[in-house]
């Protein structure tokens, strides 16, 4: 994701994203980011939702394009509101829990991602991309949605 564009009044604009919970076992797939805000922080595959797209199309375009993986299913999950000062960025996130049964995560945008790693959601990495620090810290389980607060 890129930082929030301006209206052509100047004035700062909310961004919709899309990140993707690919879950393999009691894991998620995780990619640290490069090139753009949020740089050195762990974050899901997933991108900006383009003009009169949908959900789950975004989540398998950028799935498709950051990893070279193809969703088998996807659902939906919580969203997040993230206003980010530092970075002048605003993002509504929504969230979607997925599987990739076949392949192995490649990186197919070195410019926007150091590398795919899978990691057990109980054990997350410190630094993570705001908008999944924020879905973490609301309690949201992934791997058993149903143990969500």
């Amino acid at each position: 994701m890129k930082a929030a564009a301006s209206s052509p009044d100047g004035a700062s604009r909310i961004q919709v994203g899309v990140g993707v919970l690919i879950v393999r076992g009691a894991q998620v797939l995780l990619g640290e980011r490069v090139g753009s805000h949020g740089a050195g922080t762990w974050a899901l595959p997933g991108g900006h939702l383009d003009f009169g797209e949908s959900i789950e199309a975004c989540a398998r375009r950028e799935v498709l394009e950051e990893t070279g993986l193809a969703l088998d299913y996807i659902e939906p999950a919580p969203y997040t509101n993230d206003v980010m000062p530092g970075e002048g960025c605003h993002y509504v996130t929504c969230f979607v829990r997925a599987g990739a049964s076949f392949g192995e995560a490649r990186v197919l945008e070195p410019e926007k991602c150091l590398g795919w790693s899978w990691v057990d959601w109980d054990d997350m990495p410190v630094d993570l991309f705001q908008p999944l620090r924020t879905l973490v810290q609301a309690g949201f389980d992934p791997i058993d949605p149903t143990r969500s607060r």
